[in-house]
């Protein structure tokens, strides 16, 4: 087996951030070629994944960023085993790089996304080093790009477990209403609306619920007509409650979220609408 230098090993732990042994044994098992060692452990990386597929890895972090002018956005959940790994810098790192990519080329495929070159390497070579290097399941369980003709706002909460995006109009809003876009974001994240307006609640959901309480209502001995006002006065607050437009707004409880933005399109003289958004919480089900 050849020998190789302290010095080598360095070189190779600062090309790859492989352990010192793992590095040794790397460029033993080559001959002390340093491309093929870094090669090596690459490969390594992906037996492990291989090994490991079975494995859950429900830690990670979940990130959001948008382009300057608003017009794309990009959001991921990339995870791997344990809480510590998921602090690790070169994985916050690895994390940022990706959503870059999405950003910037705009994969058509995942595949496309790990072929991507970043820094004279492919985010899937990469991924390979980082499974060697950590020995865990690193996995991006989901990612969305997404373009839009009007705006798009991004809000990653402290700790990067939680991101949203809300895509807005006009198109190119007056730099005084980006922090309210920005609160906007914000409200998704704290409130976890699941509409923006009550028209798009389904009729089967809105019946559903109708029906649940006054069903509880008849339950507790509540004659049908009181029943009825019941069902309908818990109905409001379930629209109140998940439809962004009609929460009471996180800075101002007492306005709702519509009452803010038509108060801010009249101060501004645009009209400002919310159109959709995008909420991620680490590890929910999807």
């Amino acid at each position: 087996m050849a020998q190789v230098s302290v010095e080598l090993i360095k070189r190779l732990r600062e090309k790859t951030g492989a352990g010192f042994t793992d590095c040794k044994n790397a460029l033993e098992a080559v001959q002390g070629d340093l491309d093929a060692a870094v090669e090596y452990l690459r490969q390594r990386g992906a037996v492990i994944a291989a090994k490991r597929a079975d494995r859950i890895a429900r830690e990670g972090v979940v990130l959001a960023e948008t382009t300057p002018d608003g017009k794309r956005a990009a959001l991921l959940e990339l995870n791997c085993e344990t809480d510590f790994v998921a602090r690790n810098e070169e994985f916050l790192a690895f994390a940022q790089a990706i959503l870059r990519a999405l950003l910037d080329v705009q994969p058509r495929s995942e595949e496309e996304l790990w072929n991507t070159d970043v820094g004279g390497k492919t985010l899937g070579n990469w991924r390979d080093e980082m499974l060697a290097k950590v020995g865990e399941k690193i996995e991006l369980r989901r990612y969305e790009l997404l373009t839009t003709d009007g705006h798009l706002t991004a809000y990653v909460h402290a700790g990067s477990r939680l991101a949203t995006v809300v895509e807005t109009e006009p198109a190119n809003p007056p730099e005084e209403l980006r922090p309210l876009l920005r609160d906007l974001a914000m409200q998704v994240a704290a409130m976890q609306p699941l509409y923006v307006r009550r028209e798009e609640v389904s009729p089967e959901i809105v019946e559903r619920e109708r029906e649940l309480h006054r069903q509880q209502a008849l339950s507790e001995g509540k004659p049908e007509a009181v029943a009825q006002r019941i069902a309908e006065g818990k109905l409001e607050k379930f629209f109140q409650e998940q439809c962004l437009l009609e929460q009471a707004y996180i800075r101002d409880p007492s306005r709702t979220v519509a009452e803010v933005l038509q108060s801010a399109a009249q101060q501004y003289g645009v009209p400002l609408r919310v159109r959709r958004f995008w909420r991620y919480l680490l590890g929910e089900a999807v």
